[in-house]
């Protein structure tokens, strides 16, 4: 069953918002060394429950998104048209990480599809 296994924090100003959440919540964060402007939070150790996220600079995503992990996007994106909701930017890579669609649901509320695939280009 796919469950939700990354969340991403939109930021006007991402350093200010990496320093809140480090001072806040002692979150461990560090800048992305892929092909966008973006910081990995991790928010505590694998032994307890929770997910980990990134926080971005605030363009078209303007709330904090929760990305669902599933085997296929292309698969999820049938299924969640078939169930009333909506594709909002279509499939696109993520190089070396995997495919990625931002959708919405019934309700207009925002999500993300990651499918994991180390060979995306």
């Amino acid at each position: 069953m796919p469950r939700v296994e990354h969340f991403e924090i939109p930021a006007d100003d991402p350093e200010r918002a990496v320093k809140f959440y480090k001072s806040a919540f002692g979150w461990e964060i560090k800048k992305w060394e892929g092909p966008m402007e973006y910081w990995l939070v991790t928010t505590g150790d694998k032994s307890e429950p929770g997910i980990d996220g990134g926080i971005m600079k605030r363009g078209e995503v303007k709330t904090v998104t929760n990305t669902i992990g599933v085997p296929s996007v292309d698969e999820f994106i049938d299924k969640i048209e078939a169930a009333g909701g909506a594709v909002l930017a279509p499939k696109m890579a993520v190089p070396g990480v995997g495919w990625f669609a931002y959708c919405a649901d019934t309700e207009g509320n925002l999500f993300g599809l990651m499918e994991n695939d180390p060979n995306a280009k």
